[in-house]
């Protein structure tokens, strides 16, 4: 999982010392994510915001007069950008190197000071990109470390989070038409292919399109789940940033909000201006919410133009793709205490002894937990639902008539969706199954119109999980979603669902996501079962072991030094291998899943039952 992260100022003056370690502490956000490389981009200089060009009212190039009056400002941004372009010289710079942040920050310094560019210049109109590489292609080297121009120029300018599947034959392509390929990654031939994709146009055309216009062309070509960030030099301070798949945030802060019209208003939506800009985009909340809070979370096809302290975001599946489409900001629920390790040696530890809390907050006003004496005549003494989930509340009647309720899920989650399928089944009396995410695409499973899929994913973009989610709703089935995150894609996408309310994790090995999840999926269950009186009795007994739960947490969250002595007798084992039986079963491939993720030990879980057959 690659982090991207950028940073664009307009009207505020930034000395480049701020803009790089507002750079780097975005990737420091990030870094949990993994990484064995990093880079960034920043300009040598800024066009002033009083000079700074507009972006042009989008048209598509390919249906572009140019005796037109529109035509005639195109020619003429044309050569203003000309102008501006010193020949042979770039203005970008570009650092990068193996190893750390740490390492990053030391080689800028050294970087900087050999071509005397000066820490303490102002820029008051200026986009800055950088990354944290996920080795997927190549060794950690600094060539293959992005950002990743498209020549010794860098004409353009990539950071790239996610995998473009039909690179190579890309690259063969642009190979035949004379691009040289310096590093082994997928990611290069995304700037290798925009300047290509702009050579023919401004020769044949002699019109230069808008950048969003350009870079949802060579999107068009491109197969795979991509986030991106694209500087240019032909496009002086403009940014644009474009996702298919993978996630991606932009945080806007500014002082003066106006529609494009000039009317003030507190909606975010096809576009904005301001007197003054700051927008952060991100990979992931983490890097956001320190600078801002209100943030527009971007949707598949969606491409974001950002320049004169105006954004406006596009998107290349619609009809017109030239026209800007809505996107109404977001107010992050998360506060910069989150992302901090809160005096615990790293988060995953913080995030397990959270998880007291974490579980409350998914049960808090949604069961009503009875504290009064208990009455055996009394069913429910409440006279209404003991178990409330907004977002189910108007599709419980659908579910219950479901043929079958299906699970959906990768790796923790789907782990948590079993520990849960006897439950489910106990208390609803519906045959209940369970899918792999990328096993049921590989298949193309029959899918039902009768059938219930529930989708379980803690980010809400796991890439499988939203693919077969999309298969679904393609068959006609109806769609839930279980996540932690608003906005996501699968909450999105999905007909209704549930958000788990686990807060912010940020270890990759969840853990208090996990919990939730199973806490979540019970309350779903239980919400499902509550037409039925037969079912009272067993109702009553898991909503009392519900209420009970944090506190039970914190008992065993007493046991770490016991649990740290059991660590210590085990971490020079070979082999690990954890059995479990009913609910138990999902508790041993999780244990055997975090094991392999933290410690690369082999580990194994394996239902109690089946070792006499020979595992």
């Amino acid at each position: 999982m690659c982090g991207i992260f950028g940073y664009y100022n307009f009207g505020v003056g930034r000395s480049r010392k701020a803009v790089l370690r507002t750079l780097y502490t975005g990737l420091r956000r990030l870094e949990y994510r993994g990484y064995d490389s990093a880079g960034v981009c920043i300009d040598k200089s800024s066009t002033t915001a009083a000079a700074a060009i507009a972006p042009m009212p989008s048209s598509r190039y390919d249906s572009v007069n140019l005796d037109d009056s529109v035509g005639l400002a195109a020619r003429k941004r044309h050569a203003l950008h000309r102008k501006l372009q010193k020949p042979g010289v770039s203005n970008a710079v570009i650092i990068k190197s193996a190893g750390n942040i740490d390492a990053l920050e030391a080689q800028a310094n050294r970087q900087l000071k050999d071509e005397d560019i000066l820490d303490s210049d102002t820029l008051d109109n200026h986009a800055g990109i950088a990354h944290t590489r996920w080795p997927t292609h190549g060794p950690p080297e600094a060539r293959n470390s992005h950002p990743h121009t498209s020549d010794p120029l860098h004409e353009f300018t990539v950071v790239h989070n996610g995998i473009i599947t039909n690179y190579k034959t890309i690259n063969e392509l642009l190979e035949k038409h004379g691009a040289v390929f310096e590093s082994d990654t997928d990611t290069e031939v995304f700037p290798k292919l925009l300047k290509y994709v702009f050579s023919k146009i401004d020769k044949l055309s002699h019109h230069q399109p808008t950048l969003p216009e350009l870079v949802m062309e060579v999107m068009s070509q491109l197969e795979g789940a991509f986030a991106l960030l694209i500087k240019s030099s032909h496009y002086p301070g403009e940014l644009v940033a474009a996702k298919r798949g993978s996630p991606l945030i932009m945080g806007i802060r500014q002082a003066t909000l106006a529609s494009a019209s000039g009317v003030e208003t507190t909606d975010i939506e096809a576009s904005a201006v301001s007197k003054t800009l700051e927008l952060f985009l991100a990979s992931d909340a983490s890097a956001v919410v320190e600078h801002t809070n209100t943030v527009l979370i971007l949707e598949d096809h969606d491409c974001v133009h950002i320049a004169k302290g105006a954004f406006e975001v596009f998107n290349a599946h619609q009809t017109n793709p030239s026209k800007s489409v809505q996107r109404v900001h977001q107010i992050l629920n998360l506060e910069v205490n989150h992302i901090m390790k809160g005096g615990y040696d790293h988060f995953m530890q913080k995030e397990i002894h959270e998880q007291p809390e974490t579980l409350a907050r998914t049960m808090q006003g949604r069961i009503a937990f009875d504290t009064a004496a208990k009455d055996d005549k009394v069913v429910n003494p409440f006279g209404s639902q003991r178990v409330v989930l907004g977002g189910l509340q108007g599709f419980l009647p659908a579910i219950r008539r479901s043929r079958r309720m299906v699970f959906v899920a990768c790796g923790t989650s789907f782990h948590a969706a079993l520990a849960c399928r006897q439950t489910v089944e106990e208390l609803t009396d519906i045959p209940v199954s369970l899918e792999i995410a990328s096993d049921l695409l590989d298949r193309l499973c029959p899918i039902f119109r009768d059938d219930a899929y529930i989708f379980v994913s803690q980010s809400g973009e796991t890439a499988d999980t939203l693919r077969a989610l999309r298969y679904a709703k393609q068959q006609g089935a109806l769609c839930i979603g279980i996540t932690n995150t608003v906005g996501s894609a699968i909450a999105r996408d999905t007909d209704c669902g549930i958000n788990i309310n686990a807060g912010f994790e940020i270890g990759v090995a969840s853990t208090k996501a996990y919990t939730s999840q199973i806490v979540a999926i019970t309350m779903m269950a239980l919400a499902l079962s509550e037409d039925s009186r037969a079912k009272a009795a067993v109702r009553e007994e898991i909503v009392a072991s519900l209420e009970a739960l944090p506190d039970v947490i914190r008992e065993v969250l007493k046991l770490d030094g016991d649990i740290q002595k059991l660590a210590a007798e085990l971490k020079d084992a070979n082999s690990l291998l954890l059995f479990g039986r009913g609910y138990n079963y999902a508790t041993a491939l999780e244990a055997a899943l975090k094991v392999k993720e933290l410690v690369y030990m082999h580990s194994e879980g394996i239902l109690a039952g089946e070792m006499k057959h020979g595992p």
